[in-house]
């Protein structure tokens, strides 16, 4: 659990330890395009077909006065569970996280605690260290810290986790093909690799796993990502500054997001903003959106799927939402 990177470090985990012949299920949300991407089972999302039978199965140990309670993410989080039974390893992602999450039912043996930042501070507190207390609360007896930004978050670790045993994050070598990561990304497996070796696995091979949407290339000139907060922005700045060029970023945002601050942290990397449509009641409301983005003295326009240009790079960042509405009109070109 954390605020950024739980997704990639888990994926990383996960594929290696079924590069080694276990048997894993790897738990993960939100999805981008389809559902089956959540629960990911020794190198493939999980079939239809298997998810059919457990929701089957489930409606029937279970009553439907119980069921109906359930949130979705909830019945998704018991879906995920049911299909652990008899795994090696459950590679077990927190929600919005903590002890509140519907995760936090299940005993862990290790929590990997990722970078921390703030976000959903509305459910999980308006500091870093009410949002990183909140998550830290969930580990039961084991924990690794992988890299953090803010002092605050070590200051929690020995308040909060003093208790608990603390497994070291390690540096590796990497591979070659790791070696061409972006930089968070190289640091997630670098927190998986650590975990790999507490639980006894040394000196093995590995291949990387495709990260659908972790500043992914789709083609030459457009990068995908469902980064959707200040800490992502700054990790994918990083990364276009190596690149001396300017993007057209195309966006969008939730209300609730700090998207005032993601737009300044980019700015210097995007020629345009480019607003793609989202249907969701959540999103901000457009013209509230373009005052933040003329207030940065950016040039604004909406996208149009069918105006892209090869000439031109493309950004598609802001969310799970936004990464998805562009892939659904991108594979129709």
């Amino acid at each position: 659990m954390g605020t950024n990177g739980k997704g990639s470090t888990g994926r990383f985990l996960a594929s290696i330890l079924t590069q080694l012949n276990a048997n894993v299920l790897h738990y993960s949300s939100p999805h981008i395009v389809k559902f089956n991407e959540r629960i990911w089972i020794n190198g493939s999302d999980v079939s239809d077909k298997v998810l059919e039978d457990a929701h089957e199965k489930i409606q029937r140990i279970l009553d439907n006065e119980l069921l109906e309670k359930l949130t979705y993410f909830e019945y998704t989080t018991l879906l995920g569970l049911f299909l652990s039974d008899t795994r090696d390893y459950l590679v077990l992602e927190a929600g919005l996280g903590g002890e509140f999450d519907a995760t936090n039912v299940v005993p862990n043996d290790l929590t990997i605690v990722t970078t921390i930042g703030l976000d959903h501070q509305n459910f999980l507190g308006d500091t870093i260290s009410l949002i990183a207390s909140t998550k830290m609360r969930s580990c039961d007896t084991q924990f690794i810290l992988s890299d953090q930004i803010y002092d605050e978050v070590y200051q929690v670790k020995k308040d909060v986790l003093s208790t608990k045993r603390e497994i070291l994050k390690k540096k590796y070598i990497l591979n070659d093909e790791s070696e061409k990561l972006p930089t968070y990304l190289q640091n997630n497996l670098q927190t998986a690799l650590s975990v790999l070796d507490f639980l006894g696995f040394k000196n093995f091979p590995y291949t990387l796993p495709k990260l659908f949407g972790r500043f992914e290339r789709i083609s030459d000139n457009i990068i995908i990502d469902v980064g959707h907060n200040p800490l992502a922005a700054e990790a994918i700045a990083k990364e276009l500054e190596k690149e001396k060029k300017k993007y057209i970023l195309v966006y969008n945002s939730y209300a609730d997001k700090d998207y005032a601050d993601v737009l300044t942290i980019l700015k210097p990397y995007i020629s345009e903003i480019q607003i793609i449509e989202c249907d969701d009641l959540r999103i901000v409301e457009k013209r509230n959106l373009i005052e933040k983005i003329e207030d940065l003295s950016l040039m604004v326009n909406d996208f149009d799927i069918m105006h892209l240009e090869k000439d031109n790079h493309y950004l598609v960042f802001g969310s799970f939402l936004v990464v998805e509405n562009f892939l659904k009109g991108y594979v129709k070109v």
